[in-house]
């Protein structure tokens, strides 16, 4: 029953895809509330089955989960912002040091530097 349930959703899915392209003379408003309608139709078939209440079931736990993380303080956020930023500062300018001493060992080495 669930794999019914389950075609008659993507089936639901598909037919409004084609009504969108079908009725491309129509607004694009009817057209996306047309969609957007499907999609909670066929949303509402599979909550009806088993993958659909797996899912529901591990929606809610991610919310609970969410919901205990340990959000940091703007201050915090916006001093890890700036470590963040003269870290990638500073190894910016290491790669560049190191990169123009082998530009100029190369140079030297093959003689290209005049």
């Amino acid at each position: 029953m669930d794999k019914l349930k389950f075609l008659l959703a993507i089936l639901v899915l598909g037919s409004a895809i084609g009504g969108f392209y079908y009725f491309g003379e129509e607004s694009m408003l009817y057209r996306v509330i047309g969609i957007l309608a499907a999609v909670g139709i066929a949303t509402a078939i599979m909550m009806q089955t088993a993958v659909g209440q797996q899912a529901w079931g591990f929606l809610g736990d991610a919310r609970t989960e969410a919901r205990k993380v340990v959000w940091p303080t703007r201050k915090e956020t916006g001093q890890t912002t700036l470590m963040v930023l003269a870290m990638a500062i500073l190894i910016a300018i290491l790669l560049w040091l190191f990169d123009s001493f082998l530009a100029w060992a190369v140079s030297y080495l093959t003689g290209a530097g005049g």
